[in-house]
């Protein structure tokens, strides 16, 4: 379905009052709005269940460029900035309400083409010098599709050549849509006219070799007045007509169309037997031009997307600060020290400012500084030479050798030992290191982007860590924030990890419940993403609708302790809660089921409630 965006707001949902309904239980009822700014185009998402993603990532708002696809639930819309039928209204091709279908059209199917028939039997054809002149014009054609890349160069000189062949005054090739019969674009000329009138063709035999894959050739007789008495035909005095299928892979993806009114020229059979070999060998030059365009144009999109590389999801303006910053330092080769608590993305930042450098071609390489000892850590990062230790039976080179040219990430890296800082402090110097037990200096060119949840300034204070290093690394410091201090972006990477572990899991999950959203927005995340997508992770396994319940959620998120900025909101609420639950068991005479009952929620999660909220000693009981 086609949707034109003329108002200022388009609205998408499954409520009737939206101006894009969409009957799907996976879209909300207002999902989101496409808004209208001049001649730019936004798209907003109204706190959905499920979120609205953008070229396959969650979005709040974006704006919208060519070619992007929007999903709604399991829905797919593609945003197109112009109207892609243009080019048919300006067209050079008209069809015209004729009937030239009649006793002197002659119908020729590709089976009988002659000159589509194996080698042996075109090798039988008579040694004169139309066959031989037919064969060169084949051969030439074929040549000359094979040099083309553009679709409308390509139909131009087609046409032209072909036009030098046959003797025809007119010439049009049309292009129809798959499984449609509906025009996609089309090309016409006129050999003997000056002006730029539209080329006129019969619809009823353009609608026949469309829908026969059939040649046909048209003649007008001594007895036949069909060609005369073509009202679109006759100011042109059309004595012949040819048109003939264009089939790729079995199928008819357009038509080419000959006419003539000079009646000492007339079109004939052997004309017809040329045009459509002319045809077969056309149609799959054509499509293969065509896909090719489609794929530079998607290429270029890709491209153009977005300006910055990034795996990091987030709208907030603590990332939208975090996105300017690596944009800026990512063309340079300076070192940078990445801060944050565990679980905040330092990796994928170091990723990002990798892919947008010009290093992007060379090699990304990692390595954790803590979960390898100081032996492991040197033989790691700097290689070692054969006979260097017990078990190194062959040299090694080390993950600074491997990322020369690209980019070295160490994570952790306040847990170095003393040693081991003293050799990287030379690295990042120099340039210059040895492998362990070697005596050759080898040299890289390498970017470091080192990473820390530690207060180095702390570490140089007691001494763990070299301030002269510290120093070298702390060339450009970017701290990220924690999931805490940027909430409004906690939809959005639920709504990522839903999609992820959904097709992991292969398990349709939509989206989540508004209950499930406020305890995300309402948890400090300590753990910060890691932690946020392995609750999503066990809600997607565990859950058994298609949408995430507060049940399918770990313990610690439901009841949580009240979040830092909202410290009062939170105590009343629980309050709140432990009044309305210990009512509702007195008057349930202390039975929980039915006290689930008048609440309006399942007995599990009543016992996980009286157990977060520490209501056992004021209920009296200690099995719950």
């Amino acid at each position: 379905m086609t949707f034109a965006l003329t108002e200022a707001e388009v609205s998408i949902g499954r409520d009737p009052s939206n101006v894009v309904c969409v009957n799907d239980h996976s879209v909300s009822r207002r999902h989101s709005i496409i808004k209208r700014e001049g001649e730019s185009f936004r798209v907003v998402d109204l706190e959905s269940y499920n979120g609205t993603f953008v070229n396959a990532v969650p979005i709040g708002e974006q704006s919208l460029s060519h070619g992007d696809q929007i999903a709604v639930g399991s829905v797919r819309f593609l945003f197109l900035a112009s109207d892609v039928e243009a080019d048919v209204a300006e067209s050079a091709v008209q069809l015209a309400e004729d009937q030239l279908i009649s006793p002197s059209t002659i119908r020729l199917e590709r089976k009988d083409a002659l000159y589509l028939k194996p080698a042996a039997v075109v090798a039988s054809l008579p040694a004169n010098v139309r066959v031989a002149r037919d064969l060169n014009a084949l051969l030439k054609i074929s040549t000359l599709l094979s040099t083309i890349r553009d679709p409308a160069v390509l139909q131009r000189s087609l046409l032209e050549t072909v036009l030098d062949t046959i003797p025809a005054e007119r010439g049009a090739i049309l292009l129809v849509r798959e499984n449609s019969e509906e025009l996609i674009a089309s090309y016409g000329t006129d050999k003997k006219s000056q002006t730029e009138q539209p080329i006129r063709i019969s619809r009823s035999v353009a609608e026949k070799v469309l829908r026969e894959g059939a040649a046909l050739l048209c003649l007008e007789t001594k007895d036949d007045t069909v060609l005369r008495d073509a009202e679109s035909l006759l100011a042109a005095h059309v004595r012949s007509l040819l048109c003939v299928p264009l089939v790729a892979r079995e199928r008819v993806v357009g038509l080419i169309y000959l006419d003539t009114s000079d009646a000492a020229n007339t079109l004939d059979e052997s004309h017809l037997q040329l045009l459509t070999a002319v045809g077969s060998i056309a149609a799959i030059a054509i499509e293969n031009v065509q896909h090719l365009q489609w794929l530079e144009g998607e290429n270029q999109r890709l491209t153009q997307e977005i300006s910055l590389e990034h795996n990091m999801i987030g709208e907030s303006p603590r990332m939208r600060e975090v996105f300017r910053f690596i944009e800026r330092i990512a063309p340079t080769d300076a070192t940078v020290l990445v801060r944050g608590e565990s679980g905040t993305g330092k990796e994928l930042v170091a990723h990002a400012i990798h892919a947008n450098s010009e290093r992007s071609a060379k090699p990304f390489v990692a390595i954790n500084c803590a979960v390898l000892s100081e032996t492991l850590i040197e033989s790691e990062l700097f290689g070692y030479e054969k006979g260097a230790f017990t078990g190194a039976v062959a040299q090694k080179r080390g993950r600074l050798e491997v990322a020369d040219g690209g980019t070295l990430f160490l994570d952790e890296v306040g847990e170095l030992t003393a040693a081991t800082q003293a050799k990287l402090l030379r690295v990042l110097q120099e340039r210059q290191f040895e492998r362990v037990g070697g005596t050759r200096t080898l040299s890289v060119d390498v970017r470091i982007i080192a990473a820390t949840n530690r207060n180095l300034e702390d570490a140089i204070k007691n001494g763990s860590f070299r301030q002269d290093l510290y120093y070298r690394l702390n060339v450009i410091s970017l701290t990220l924030p924690p999931l805490r201090d940027r909430r409004e972006d906690i939809p959005l990477i639920a709504y990522h990890f839903i999609a992820k572990y959904s097709k992991k899991c292969k398990r349709l999950v939509s989206g989540m419940a508004p209950e499930t959203r406020n305890c995300l927005l309402a948890y400090d995340w300590p753990g910060n993403v890691r932690e946020l997508e392995n609750a999503i992770e066990r809600a997607v396994v565990l859950g058994n609708t298609d949408v995430i319940m507060p049940d399918d959620l770990p313990e610690s998120l439901l009841g949580s302790p009240p979040a830092l900025s909202l410290p009062n909101y939170h105590e009343a609420v629980n309050e709140m809660k432990k009044k309305f639950i210990l009512q509702a068991i007195e008057h349930a005479n202390g039975n929980y089921t039915d006290a689930a009952r008048i609440l309006g929620i399942h007995s599990t999660n009543l016992h996980r409630l009286i157990r977060t909220l520490g209501l056992r000693t004021s209920i009296g009981k200690t099995d719950c």
